[in-house]
């Protein structure tokens, strides 16, 4: 095909699509469902309501063919799990017993029955559920779900096309599963699990479906040469069946190196390859293997992860090169559109003006739509939507709102001197122990307690203007006296104040801070039912006024026990974002950072001795090639240390970090120079307290002995036995007794039962160590 008649043949399509609804219909049914308020008939029919309505919106904007598949109840992988019959042991009676009852165990466990691992999707926000496989693992074909939802949509009269995790990602997200030996490599069932898949593939070309997708995102990462080969043998093996559709293998979130040349020469009938940020390199790559004669190519040029509005004109540039290097071009997001909020007409609060440099998922649709009507049909056929789009860019650039001079020249001031404490820990934490004296194994949690039903309606009512502000104060300071009441009961070491005045822990700092915008629908999926709205950094970054000293002081001075300050990192304060692209994320993070360092200095000239700076976002952010991470990572850990080292050396500097892979970054970690550490541990089984004892670490730290994304509630001995876990890795006097993470998203009840078998395991622990004390 000629360059001039794959332009003609260019098509819009997505790979995926938010699935909450306008509304997020589908969080209140599924969490209906589990609270038995709703039926498991009347949550399917939310769900294929929702299906329905996102594939009308896709074809209504022009997209020529919608991704089926993609819509899920919790988690895709989960799904993909499912798929494959690689049912986890202690979860097949559940299973068996009801699929839809099974399906959310493994997701969330249950009283007896602990859930799957959860981490993240690669280097977003977005966390999905880790396989658990072992020697023993069999596959079976299970394409209902498939090939339900692939009907559905050609019954509209509609074009679709499947997506599927692909095979070789599937395992290379694997984890082996307890109780098989760590050093069981996943991908050595790639042979078992290439038939499953042909069976797959199968079913759906006989349900009608022209073309699948095979998501290959873990390609676009470092891969040892045995790892291509395994991708090489699966696309030989699934290219060379007789009875399937087209395949579509795709990647995203970055460049896909040596794995190019392997997907390239594979018998498969096309690639969807991202072409935004550093994976606009696939451009040249693609070129210097000679492109993809005879193939489809799916060109990835609108950014499927930020919510800025694309350049057209730049698109369309890289979009006409492409031309000539496979058989057809179309036109696409980098990703799929989960990423990003549902649509920017739900919001009221933005200045229109502002409104217009955004896109969410339907505007990006249409961008999409306008970019493939540009290659097919000339320029002139979207030449007002070009004279718009320059006008919207140049709005962007050239506003007040994007630049402060002050905060530049702050941020251009910074000195190395200013990011380092005046004292090293080993001098510190002796300052530390003696002006805090706590015993050994102490415990605290994390910081939010749970946002009930009346925290919210309370926040409700203030907005709505049903109550004032002095009426929502005093719901406030009711809630944190009960707080550190029961942290004081439970015998709780070092307390928090719960949170209860916070929406979210990185909304409610850029609603305080200038440049920063605050959305009222901007929803985006984080796991399951829990859903966030990420802020919009658009400008440059100062603190007004102080953010949270009047809450901290007035639980500290309801308690004689050290209440900790507590406050978002700035690396976390950026990945929970939608972040500006128009500078540098490293001159970003230090803007965030000097905010934040006023804010630490603050609570301590308050009387604060205890300051938590959380950042579990510094492992998602960890660039996905090896070659990117130095640069990124001593942006990132100065912009904590600038963010802390004002402080006095008794002043003891926590962090947090959850649900992520740590044993990359553990020197990172060290660099950040914290007093102590908070981990998630509880699901990965103390992964991370051997993996900082490796290392040499030499702070304090707590593992998490308390999994809190899951409702059940730890006993007392299975606290105590990952305590005895972790003091194998991690001596007495250097080891905390803490929750994996906040309990926001937790109930009272749970919460209380579980806290007091932690404060229960610490002391019998504590009772079983040669000496007691204070450290």
């Amino acid at each position: 095909m000629t360059a001039k008649s794959a332009a003609a043949a260019a098509r819009a399509t997505v790979y995926g699509y938010p699935r909450q609804g306008a509304n997020r219909e589908l969080k209140k049914a599924v969490e209906g469902y589990w609270k038995g308020r709703v039926t498991a008939d009347a949550l399917r029919t939310t769900a294929a309501d929702l299906r329905r309505t996102n594939w009308r919106q896709l074809a209504e904007a022009g997209v020529h063919e919608v991704p089926t598949g993609d819509f899920s109840y919790y988690d895709h992988v989960l799904d993909t799990t499912v798929m494959v019959g690689a049912i986890p042991a202690r979860h097949r009676a559940a299973v068996e017993a009801d699929a839809l009852d099974g399906y959310f165990a493994m997701a969330r466990g249950t009283q007896d029955v602990a859930p799957l691992e959860m981490t993240k999707w690669f280097d977003t926000n977005y966390h999905y559920l880790v396989p658990e496989l072992g020697p023993d693992t069999v596959f079976t074909a299970d394409s209902a779900k498939q090939v339900a939802e692939l009907k559905e949509a050609l019954a509209l009269g509609l074009t679709a096309r499947p997506v599927l995790v692909g095979p070789v990602t599937y395992l290379l997200l694997a984890k082996p599963a307890p109780g098989v030996a760590s050093g069981f490599d996943p991908l050595t069932l790639l042979d078992r699990l290439l038939p499953v898949y042909a069976e797959i593939l199968a079913d759906l070309r006989a349900a009608g479906a022209e073309w699948v997708q095979l998501d290959e995102p873990a390609l676009v990462q470092d891969r040892t040469p045995a790892e291509l080969n395994a991708a090489e043998r699966a696309y030989r093996d699934l290219g060379a069946l007789a009875d399937r559709p087209k395949l579509l293998v795709a990647s995203y979130f970055d460049r896909l190196g040596d794995a190019l040349p392997v997907l390239a020469k594979a018998p498969v009938d096309g690639l969807a390859l991202d072409f935004t940020g550093a994976a606009a390199a696939h451009l040249d790559a693609l070129a210097a293997v000679g492109g993809l004669p005879g193939k489809r190519l799916v060109a990835g040029v609108v950014d499927g992860r930020n919510i800025w509005v694309n350049d057209l004109a730049k698109s369309l540039s890289t979009l006409g090169t492409l031309l000539g290097l496979a058989d057809r071009v179309d036109v696409a997001a980098s990703c799929s559109l989960l990423h990003v909020p549902l649509d920017t007409a739900l919001e009221r609060d933005i200045e229109p003006q502002i409104l217009r440099w955004l896109a969410f998922a339907r505007q990006k649709t249409r961008e999409i739509v306008t970019l493939a009507k540009g290659l097919a049909q000339g320029t002139d056929s979207i030449a007002g939507e070009l004279s718009a789009n320059r006008a919207d860019l140049a709005s962007r650039e050239t506003s007040p709102i994007t630049h402060d001079p002050a905060v530049r020249a702050r941020a251009a001031a910074v000195t190395e001197s200013d990011a380092r404490r005046s004292q090293p820990y080993a001098e510190r934490t002796a300052a530390q122990r003696a002006h805090l004296r706590l015993p050994l194994l102490p415990t605290t949690t994390i910081g939010s307690f749970p946002q009930t039903g009346e925290l919210r309606t309370a926040r409700a009512d203030l907005r709505a203007g049903r109550i004032d502000t002095a009426g929502y104060e005093e719901r406030i300071r009711a809630e944190i006296q009960e707080v550190i009441s029961f942290q004081e009961k439970t015998g709780l070491d070092v307390l928090v104040h719960g949170e209860p005045e916070r929406n979210d822990m990185v909304q409610y700092f850029a609603e305080q801070l200038t440049g920063y915008l605050a959305t009222q629908h901007g929803w985006v999926q984080s796991y399951g039912t829990r859903y966030v709205r990420p802020p919009i950094l658009a400008g440059d970054i100062s603190r007004p006024e102080p953010m949270t000293v009047r809450w901290t002081t007035y639980a500290q001075s309801l308690t004689e026990r050290p209440v900790k300050g507590m406050l978002t990192g700035p690396v976390t304060m950026l990945a929970w974002s939608f972040v500006r692209d128009d500078q540098p994320l490293g001159d970003t993070a230090r803007q965030v950072a000097l905010a934040l360092r006023d804010e630490v200095n603050d609570l301590e000239a308050a009387g604060t001795s205890v300051i938590q700076v959380d950042e579990p976002a510094l492992r998602e952010t960890l660039p996905l090639r090896a070659a990117d991470r130095p640069a990124y990572l001593a942006w990132a850990t100065e912009a904590f240390r600038l963010t802390t080292a004002g402080v006095r050396p008794d002043t003891q500097i926590h962090t947090h970090m959850c649900y992520a892979e740590f044993g990359d970054i553990v020197r990172a970690i060290d660099d950040l120079d914290a007093d102590v550490i908070s981990l998630e541990a509880a699901r990965s089984h103390m992964q991370v307290a051997r993996e900082l004892a490796a290392h040499g670490y030499p702070r304090e730290a707590g593992p998490g002995v308390y999994d809190i994304h899951s409702p059940r509630v730890p006993s007392a001995e299975e606290a105590a036995d990952l305590l005895r876990t972790g003091l194998r890795a991690i001596p007495a006097e250097r080891l905390w007794v803490n929750p994996d993470c906040g309990l926001k998203t937790r109930a009272w009840p749970e919460t209380r039962a579980s806290l007091e078998n932690l404060v229960a395991a610490a002391r019998t622990v504590r009772d079983e160590l040669p000496e007691s004390g204070t450290v």
